[in-house]
């Protein structure tokens, strides 16, 4: 006599892949690392089948590889040595996507010569670079300084940015700010968040500007 499933509550029970906060970060993680892997190997495809312009393509690209490194920082163990373990062991068909990582720059950038392509991948690496150390509150002058420079010189090379805009001018104020205080000095919590906003604001209004162009 067959058993109905309605008598097995068993069978619906939620399966749960972490035990404690700590696997659950753990799986989390991973998650992530698997969300950044198929969404390059998608963008690179993408930019193949010129679905994508290639000044979207850049900063798409480099916003991923830099999200890429933090998200395998934090899966990398005695398990998943390489990235080439974790793909293994999921499964995951991604050629294009290992490539690019593989290069770490897209696929647009062909030397260091400073060119377009080169200053969009810097910009949009600084930008998450400098967002990410404030929100890790690192906030000392010294440690900030050296990448809004970067940020702020580049942006300056790039011929594409209107002289006008507004994402520079913000820059400059915050540069100006640090240069200011003494290299062991802290930026406040207010100014902490209200600099988090202006490279927020800077950085969608960047790539609008490359969304246009």
């Amino acid at each position: 006599m067959a058993v109905s499933d309605s008598n097995r509550p068993e069978l619906y029970e939620e399966i749960k892949l972490f035990r404690n906060a700590r696997e659950r970060e753990k799986y989390d993680n991973m998650a992530d690392l698997f969300a950044v892997i198929n969404t390059l190997q998608q963008l690179e495809k993408a930019y193949i089948r010129d679905c994508i312009t290639a000044t979207e393509y850049t900063a798409a690209c480099s916003k991923l590889l830099v999200q890429y490194k933090v998200a395998f920082k934090q899966v990398q163990s005695d398990e998943f040595h390489t990235i080439g373990s974790f793909v293994t062991k999921y499964r995951l068909d991604c050629p294009a996507a290992l490539e690019r990582i593989r290069e770490d720059r897209p696929i647009t950038i062909k030397d260091d010569k400073g060119n377009t392509s080169k200053c969009i991948a810097d910009i949009v690496s600084l930008f998450i670079t400098l967002m990410d150390k404030l929100r890790l509150e690192i906030k000392a002058m010294d440690e900030l300084q050296p990448d809004l420079r970067d940020l702020f010189d580049t942006m300056n090379r790039l011929s594409l940015l209107p002289s006008g805009f507004e994402g520079k001018s913000k820059v400059g104020d915050w540069l100006r700010t640090l240069d200011k205080m003494q290299a062991s000095d802290e930026l406040t919590e207010q100014q902490v968040r209200q600099l988090i906003f202006d490279l927020e604001s800077s950085y969608n209004a960047f790539n609008r500007i490359l969304h246009n162009t």
